[in-house]
């Protein structure tokens, strides 16, 4: 799967609030996934973005998230997520932060798209009148191994 956007950010764990770092990757599939490092390879866990933000603030809209110690209120996110759930992270700086924020909602709103080794191309799969698109995965990461099928329902 493609990458969007990958960087070091700061997230608050759910249950202790404390910060911690760690290397997000937002795939071309509307997932955002959270590493160890760089790599990639050792996921924590992952979050669907894909029609799944209800929305996001940034900087002194966080009302109710204070930042990692020694880093600025202008570098926070908050996001909203449908199910109720939220994802506090904190960004080295504003300008990264506003750019995390615009490659979330356009994940949050553009269509699925999967590798298609026979044609060798990302094709858009477009949900089906019950608002459901099935996901058959070849390959690997992002997805959990060949031959899943992963249903995705808005």
């Amino acid at each position: 799967m493609a990458l969007v956007r990958g960087g070091w950010l700061w997230r608050q764990s759910s249950i202790l609030r404390r910060w911690k770092r760690n290397w997000f990757a937002l795939w071309l599939d509307g997932t955002l996934g959270y590493y160890h490092d760089e790599t990639a390879q050792d996921e924590e866990d992952r979050v669907l973005i894909h029609f799944n933000v209800r929305d996001i603030k940034i900087g002194p809209e966080c009302h109710d998230v204070q930042p990692p110690e020694g880093r600025s209120r202008d570098g926070l996110l908050t996001v909203n997520l449908r199910e109720g759930g939220r994802l506090h992270l904190c960004a080295e700086t504003k300008d990264d932060a506003l750019a995390w924020k615009t490659a979330l909602l356009e994940a949050n709103s553009t269509p699925v798209r999967v590798y298609s080794p026979y044609q060798d191309y990302y094709e858009v799969v477009p949900p089906n009148a019950h608002e459901a698109t099935y996901v058959r995965s070849y390959y690997g990461p992002p997805y959990a191994g060949p031959g899943v099928t992963h249903v995705i329902v808005r």
